[in-house]
């Protein structure tokens, strides 16, 4: 059984009771109107990001248009001509093209040889025994690295030298 509470409340308390439900009702509408913006800009960002990254290589595949253009043309020449020092120069000048449009685009081709190996960038497929060379040198690029912006994007391949047998052990004995 309850029992039913009266609360008396004078006037002026009743009208300041109701200026607070006033002022929270304003901020209920305000703070839904902020939530709602927030949401809207989200999805905006949430969209531009995704066109940003669906365009993102836009210029530079507008540029390797010109190169697929250039390849065209080598290929017609290959058709109407049997001189292969023409095509070759031909290529050749395509392959500059290209390589031009890849450096513009920030790619550093990694060019190691006869540098300390160094396993951020080279990948050792091969150590030779060499004493011309000291320890640890590349030797030979089997297959170019390249970076693109200082990150690497693909390692050189490379082989490496290493001193002979006898080497090491008259080195071991001069440091005993």
């Amino acid at each position: 059984m309850s029992e039913e509470m009266k609360v008396h409340i004078s006037e002026s308390e009743l009208n300041a009771l109701k200026e607070k439900a006033l002022k929270a009702d304003e901020c209920l509408d305000k703070m839904l109107r902020v939530q709602a913006d927030f949401e809207n800009r989200k999805k905006r960002q949430d969209k531009e990001k995704l066109d940003f990254l669906k365009f993102a290589n836009e210029g530079l595949i507008t540029e390797l248009l010109r190169v697929m253009d250039d390849f065209e043309r080598a290929i017609d020449s290959a058709k109407n001509t049997n001189d292969a020092k023409v095509l070759l120069q031909g290529i050749e000048m395509v392959r500059r093209d290209f390589e031009d449009i890849l450096k513009d685009s920030g790619l550093k081709v990694i060019d190691p040889k006869g540098q300390p190996f160094d396993p951020e960038k080279h990948e050792a497929i091969e150590h030779i025994e060499d004493d011309t060379h000291p320890a640890n040198t590349v030797l030979e690029v089997m297959r170019k690295g390249y970076e693109l912006n200082g990150k690497v994007l693909r390692p050189a391949s490379v082989k490496v030298s290493n001193k002979k047998e006898e080497q090491k052990q008259e080195e071991n004995k001069e440091e005993i």
